[in-house]
């Protein structure tokens, strides 16, 4: 049994997944992987997400320490980034595998 965090899991996999499991999380990172985006820009590239989801996975990732929220507010409108900490900057070769898996069975597989 492992414990990160307070929350326990059963094995190592189980720590990944419950970082970077769900429909959007990996979609967030994947995105992020290439630098800072603003909450706008990253829903204009996450075609079906819904701000809630959005939001809340965001809110997830940072809870995690993997994405990190920066607020500029020096001039007005108030501009808010995110982008991965240097623990999530560990993620990229994860990432860029499934990324990577992902494109062999769309080219592999699909009608």
């Amino acid at each position: 049994m492992y414990k990160i965090k307070g929350k326990e899991y059963p094995c190592c996999t189980s720590v990944t997944m419950g970082i970077i499991g769900g429909k959007w999380k990996t979609v967030i990172l994947f995105h992020l992987i290439t630098g800072p985006l603003r909450y706008s820009e990253l829903r204009k590239a996450m075609i079906g997400v819904t701000e809630r989801t959005l939001s809340l996975q965001l809110q997830q990732l940072q809870e995690d320490g993997v994405v990190e929220r920066k607020v500029y507010t020096t001039k007005p409108p108030l501009k808010v980034e995110y982008s991965l900490t240097d623990f999530g900057k560990t993620l990229i070769p994860l990432l860029q595998s499934i990324a990577d898996w992902g494109d062999y069975v769309v080219d592999t597989y699909s009608d």
